[in-house]
């Protein structure tokens, strides 16, 4: 994706790219740190890690331009999101979390590329692995 390609674009359509990237980027990240510290699970580790550095579009200041935190009209937290059980509970809740903001860039970037859409898709199955694999060690 090039400057030209974002600036014929709407903004809430950037603000969705922007606000997924940010989620599947964070959850991903919480589950690797988990498998890492928590788990000493290296070869996981590694596979979320790599995962997380393709889960990028550029243009990146494009993107963050049309950031708008304080008109995000569901930036409250929910109830389901303000208890967990335990660290597995908080693997578990992440790693759906970057699996649906996967699904929705790779939806939203049809409109765009199907070659960038087809990333998400991988990067989601991807993580549908990484997340059966660690539900039956």
């Amino acid at each position: 994706m090039t400057d030209k390609d974002i600036k014929n674009l709407p903004v809430p359509l950037l603000r969705l790219w922007d606000a997924n990237l940010n989620r599947l980027r964070e959850g991903i990240r919480v589950v690797e740190d988990i498998r890492r510290y928590c788990f000493d699970d290296e070869s996981n580790a590694k596979k979320l890690k790599a995962l997380r550095h393709k889960a990028r579009l550029e243009p990146y200041l494009e993107l963050l331009k049309t950031r708008d935190i304080e008109g995000d009209v569901l930036k409250s937290t929910t109830k389901s999101e303000a208890f967990r059980e335990n660290i597995e509970s908080i693997q578990t809740a992440n790693i759906k979390r970057a699996q649906e903001s996967a699904r929705v860039l790779e939806e939203s970037l049809k409109l765009l590329s199907s070659e960038e859409a087809e990333i998400f898709k991988q990067l989601r199955y991807s993580l549908y692995a990484i997340e059966k694999n660690l539900a039956v060690k």
